[in-house]
């Protein structure tokens, strides 16, 4: 620039500050926001990525100071580096962490799709639902079952989420069923709060069990502790329990994590702790400039000292993760064969949950196949544990 008009000079000076300007105070202002909701390591790097462009205005205004440029290059050597070892951290944050929020990739147990998941009977199906078909709707760890129905009972131009085949999960579901636009969800026992809900819009619904399963808890697989009490997990989900060497574990505290109110691992836990009183659930905000600020309930996480809880066939049929480790409840294991039995002593039934005063005759007859031979084969062969 030793030919530029000093004009010039001025004026990209000016421009440059103005960016540089710019920048900083946007970061600032993400700092200023989110200081409260985020961890220290990612508010460290937002206030560099504040200063790095301050720092940059001495070397604009002032670029023969050797003394600025070394302040610079070293201020910004230091932010790269804590960059860097933030990058680092939050992949191996990432590593331990183990995603048991509800969400499949539902486009993997899709009806009349020759590579589904979903379990086929090997014969045609001893009913057809027509005419006045159904709304099904279910949780996230049903979801295989009941599209295993639609692929077998249901006209092969079903598709999902086309107003009979839906997929709205618990919270969603049972509001719309409350609702009365669906006839059929499929999952857990609802909340108190669902069926107080449900009849402020006169609505009382009806369970049919169709399955079962077992609410399992779950730590990481380095954790020595392979089983627990009914009493212990209640201790721990109250407060009581705070340190894994009261239960025969390390000394290291215990992080439970919980999921959000309305699901029905929640609801299921609320049933489990027999009118015990949960504590605060830890919980984590995460700011996604894409979709704007949402607030998550906190992933479980497989660091040794977490405890975290869901269905056996969530985890065993779904998750499949390797780094976690099922319990064992007062001595039991959560198999088949006892679930069955109804010697794990936290096992839970599945429903098919419709609502009384429904007129439509094919929802009794769906209801009378699930429960046939056929119906069970479906369930037994996903996963589940049938009633037969």
């Amino acid at each position: 620039m030793e030919n530029t008009k000093p004009w010039v000079k001025i004026v990209i000076k000016i421009i440059l500050t103005a960016v540089a300007a710019g920048i900083s105070y946007f970061w600032l202002l993400m700092v200023l926001i989110f200081s409260t909701m985020l961890e220290l390591n990612i508010v460290l790097t937002n206030i560099g990525y504040a200063i790095v462009p301050v720092l940059l205005l001495l070397l604009i205004w002032f670029p023969k100071k050797k003394k600025l440029f070394i302040i610079w290059g070293a201020a910004t050597a230091a932010f790269v580096a804590a960059a860097v070892i933030n990058v680092i951290w939050v992949q191996y944050d990432e590593s331990l962490t183990i995603n048991t929020t509800p969400n499949i990739s539902v486009h993997e147990y899709l009806p009349f799709d020759e590579e589904s998941k979903i379990v086929t009977l090997d014969h045609e199906a001893s009913i057809k639902i027509e005419g006045d078909l159904p709304v099904l709707d279910g949780a996230a760890a049903v979801f295989p079952v009941y599209s295993a129905f639609v692929n077998a009972v249901y006209p092969e131009s079903t598709e999902l989420w086309d107003g009979v085949f839906e997929y709205n999960n618990t919270v969603g579901g049972y509001k719309l069923l409350g609702e009365k636009q669906t006839d059929i969800f499929f999952g857990a026992y609802p909340s108190e709060e669902q069926i107080a809900d449900a009849r402020a819009e006169g609505t009382e619904f009806v369970y049919t069990p169709i399955g079962m399963d077992a609410f399992v808890f779950f730590v990481h697989k380095d954790n020595p502790v392979d089983n627990l009490t009914t009493e212990q997990v209640q201790g721990i989900y109250s407060g009581e329990i705070t340190n894994w060497k009261e239960v025969g574990g390390n000394d290291e505290e215990i992080v439970a994590y919980q999921r959000n109110e309305g699901s029905g691992s929640q609801s299921m836990l609320i049933r489990f702790m027999d009118g015990k009183e949960i504590m605060d659930a830890p919980s984590e905000q995460v700011n996604d400039f894409m979709s704007g600020i949402v607030e998550k309930v906190s992933d479980y996480r497989s660091k040794p000292g977490s405890i975290g809880f869901s269905y056996r066939f969530y985890l065993e049929g779904i998750i499949k993760n390797p780094d976690i480790k099922i319990l064992s409840i007062d001595g039991v294991a959560p198999t088949a064969e006892n679930i069955k039995n109804g010697s794990y002593p936290i096992v839970t039934p599945l429903y098919a949950v419709t609502y009384e005063g429904n007129d439509n005759e094919n929802v009794q007859k769906l209801l009378d196949w699930i429960l046939s031979d056929e119906g069970q084969y479906i369930i037994e062969k996903t996963g589940y544990v049938g009633i037969k």
